[in-house]
């Protein structure tokens, strides 16, 4: 009989002022990840840290040196993902841990979640903490209807391009659309807005969001100033909603 696929949210980022995973991961989840023996990783070492973290908190059924972490990143070849499958289809649980937030969701895992199912591998979404669905809580713009769409073009004029697209599709549909960026290109990011978006649409950025820094700003994109908010090299979703 096949084992199950636990689906492992991380933390947003690193604190320091208190237990990040006291305080973002249940605890009934903590104890499902702390039984494991086998994980599926973005990164080996990170993923490490992460357990180090857990058993402090939920204590570990297995030493760390002893629990199987293979990596699934965006340079794994599909044809890889069927053997990182092999120990739960065997018999064996095994967890699918994101690098931050939730597995699967703007992360690598969703491939091999859809392998699973069709390898008839029981999946189990644990709760856990999502950006996305954060940002779109604490921005007050449109909840009933929102799309998420990766991240933006680099070129300049693709991405201007991109943001009309955006813009009119959200006036259009009064739907609520939702990006990530690079940290470093933040300020980029906002530049063009102000320059190619309506200054009635509204824009919030949510920014170190679950972090004690964590800031959340929704206005109209003609009150946005560059000084309005620190954005360099700070985590950030944005989220746009025409008027």
């Amino acid at each position: 009989m096949a084992g199950t696929l636990f689906l492992i949210p991380n933390t947003l980022g690193k604190r320091d002022e208190f237990d990040p995973v006291l305080d973002v991961i249940p605890a009934g989840v903590q104890q499902i990840a702390a039984r494991l023996d086998y994980l599926v990783a973005e990164n080996a070492k990170t993923a490490r840290a992460f357990l180090k973290k857990l058993g402090e908190t939920a204590p570990l059924a297995h030493a760390i040196q002893q629990i199987e972490i293979r990596e699934l990143n965006v340079n794994t070849k599909s044809e890889a993902l069927a053997a990182l499958l092999d120990p739960i289809a065997a018999g064996r649980d095994g967890g699918l841990l994101s690098e931050a937030g939730v597995p699967a969701v703007a992360d690598p895992g969703a491939d091999l979640v859809r392998l699973a199912h069709t390898r008839g591998i029981t999946v189990r979404p644990l709760v856990g903490p999502s950006s996305i669905l954060l940002a779109v809580m604490g921005s007050g713009l449109n909840g009933q209807s929102f799309a998420f769409n990766g991240y933006l073009p680099v070129d300049a004029d693709e991405r201007a391009k991109k943001l009309r697209d955006l813009e009119q599709r959200s006036r259009k549909g009064q739907q609520t659309q939702v990006w990530i960026e690079t940290p470093y290109r933040n300020g980029t990011l906002l530049d063009a807005l102000r320059q190619h978006c309506s200054g009635t649409t509204l824009l919030s950025i949510a920014v170190d969001l679950t972090l004690p820094t964590e800031t959340i700003v929704t206005l109209p994109i003609s009150a946005w100033r560059p000084d309005r908010l620190e954005l360099h090299k700070r985590p950030a979703i944005f989220s746009l909603l025409a008027q």
